[in-house]
């Protein structure tokens, strides 16, 4: 049997193949061995496999005599708002995400409610790889809860950071395409409790997904049809366990996902009662929080942009919702994300929110009297490239000084917190090696797709000689 593909927050696999019942039955007692004490939080998108995964790892909870809840079909950012809700020791949200629907996982979550953190996800995997599990003695095996009401902690959360009565006062038609995942559970509730007039596609969370489920320009194109046709205000696309959200105009234009939170950025630095920082998880902290922005090293400069504009601190993580989770936590921030359509929002939780997506840009809809076209095209323009190159990983750390090397002669500055990057007033690169392939990731952005298109091809010239 093959391995899943394993990191420090999760794993996943194909179902039948790399991810069977028994992978998920002791993965999740392994998580239980690095976790204290208390009740597990176990959530699933919509794919028809999340049910039996979940059951095999209420079983292998219960058999290493930890209690469980069981929430059912929700969103990954729910699951982050329900264990700090139930006040449990963790969770386990089963999903693969964007991915194929062959595909499902497993994505860990402390007390906090965020995704855990390098070292915690560390020790999980060195334990599962140890094979080593403490079975219980029939007198100390547990049982699971079912929860009644698995949305509307999330859904007042998310409602307290907007002006509901100035959106209601809108009545904005919106396309939710939630593709048969999590997401039209909440999504739906919290637009009409907006005050919108709704259309979801693919509204069942049955995982039959009508299009390829990462929300790219390509995969949307037949919903960005349908935006045209119901006259909608607003396009908004979800991933299969709705952490991620790309926007699409009214005329149909797909903005994508790195404006979702540039967008976002904007619309909160623009208020003035901006004074809210992380405190724990999720809450307002006691007086005026620092105003900084936190966004991962592979994400859209217009942040940094904005955050120089308003005059707020910005600083950059390693790639990873954990990563950025670690810098918002380490510099008190007040929002932050990935270019992937992740925003995270502290005063809802530590996890990419598409919910928090959806609410920011209509109160900036609305704060405004702006459609979103224009709230976009106000932003700084860059173009991004993303390219593979084919390099074996024993030759990733020669190529990477041979890059650093080349690029310093062109007045870059180098910065290897993730990978390498090479920043330029006006451009920047960054090639990191991929964990699962004999591969390097280059992405560029610079003021025209020309330039960054340049910039990965240099880069790849460069690698390909310094074999």
């Amino acid at each position: 049997m093959q391995e899943p593909i394993i990191s420090v927050s999760g794993l996943r696999g194909v179902v039948g193949k790399s991810l069977t019942p028994e992978v998920a039955l002791r993965y999740a007692a392994a998580f239980s061995a690095e976790t204290p004490a208390g009740p597990f939080v176990i959530t699933r998108d919509g794919r028809p496999s999340g049910a039996m995964l979940a059951e095999a790892v209420h079983v292998g909870l219960a058999a290493v005599g930890r209690s469980t809840i069981d929430a059912g079909v929700a969103a990954t950012p729910t699951t982050g708002v329900l264990i700090r809700h139930h006040r449990a020791a963790g969770g386990i949200q089963i999903s693969a995400s964007h991915n194929p629907a062959e595909y499902n996982g497993m994505k860990l979550f402390d007390a906090g409610g965020r995704v855990i953190p390098a070292a915690s996800g560390q020790q999980v995997l060195d334990r599962y790889r140890s094979g080593e599990v403490d079975w219980e003695g029939h007198g100390r095996l547990a049982a699971f809860e079912e929860c009644s009401d698995s949305l509307s902690a999330h859904l007042e959360a998310v409602l307290a950071t907007v002006d509901v009565e100035r959106i209601c006062a809108q009545s904005y038609k919106v396309v939710l395409d939630s593709n048969h995942g999590a997401g039209s559970l909440l999504g739906r509730r919290l637009l009409e409790a907006l005050g919108c007039e709704v259309t979801v596609l693919g509204g069942q969370p049955d995982g039959q997904f009508e299009h390829p489920p990462e929300p790219t320009a390509e995969n949307l194109a037949g919903v960005r049809s349908q935006i045209r046709r119901f006259g909608a205000d607003v396009g908004f696309c979800q991933d299969p366990d709705a952490d991620r959200l790309a926007v699409i105009d009214a005329s149909g234009r797909y903005l994508g996902e790195e404006y979702t939170l540039a967008m976002c950025v904007d619309h909160v630095l623009r208020q003035k009662d901006s004074g809210f920082g992380v405190q724990g998880s999720g809450g307002r902290a006691s007086g005026a929080a620092r105003r900084a922005i936190v966004t991962n090293c592979a994400t859209s400069r217009m942040s940094a942009d904005l955050a120089a504009r308003y005059g707020a601190a910005f600083f950059r993580s390693a790639v990873g919702e954990a990563n950025v989770v670690d810098a918002m936590l380490a510099h008190d921030a007040l929002f932050g994300g990935e270019g992937n359509g992740g925003p995270i929002d502290p005063r809802v939780g530590l996890v990419r929110d598409s919910f928090v997506g959806m609410a920011q840009l209509l109160d900036a809809m609305a704060a405004r009297g702006l459609p979103i076209a224009r709230l976009a095209d106000e932003l700084p323009r860059y173009r991004i490239e993303k390219t593979k190159i084919t390099l074996a990983p024993e030759k990733v750390a020669a190529g990477l000084d041979a890059l650093e090397r080349h690029f310093l002669g062109q007045g870059a500055r180098a910065d290897r917190l993730d990978g390498l990057r090479l920043d330029w007033p006006d451009r920047w690169l960054l090639v990191r090696p991929s964990n699962t392939e004999p591969i390097v990731r280059a992405i560029a952005e610079a003021e025209s797709e020309t330039e960054a298109k340049r910039l990965c091809a240099e880069a790849a010239e460069v690698l390909d000689s310094s074999q």
